[in-house]
C-alpha cells in the first residue's frame, strides 16, 4: 500500500514534517508519495532520506511540481 501526501502550497518545513509523520507511521518497506511545490523540498527530502536511512525511490520535478517516492527502510 502506498500513502500519498499532497503538500502543494505548503512551505518549509511543513512538507518534510508531513513526510516524517507518514514514514513514522508506515510499515517497513512501505512507499510514501509526496507532492510539493516548495523548491526547498527537493534538498529537504534528499537530506531526510540520507540522514534517516530511507530510500529515495524516485524524484520528478516538472513545472514547479516536485514528486517524490520514499521507501521506509529503517
Amino acid at each position: 500500500m502506498t500513502q500519498k501526501i499532497d503538500a502543494t502550497g505548503l512551505i518549509c518545513p511543513e512538507p518534510i514534517m508531513l513526510l516524517h509523520r507518514a514514514i513514522h507511521e508506515a510499515n517497513h518497506c512501505e512507499v510514501i508519495e509526496l507532492v510539493a511545490t516548495d523548491p526547498t523540498a527537493e534538498k529537504d527530502v534528499e537530506k531526510f532520506c540520507e540522514y534517516l536511512n530511507h530510500e529515495l525511490v524516485s524524484k520528478k520535478i516538472s513545472d514547479g511540481l516536485l514528486e517524490f517516492k520514499v521507501k521506509k527502510i529503517s
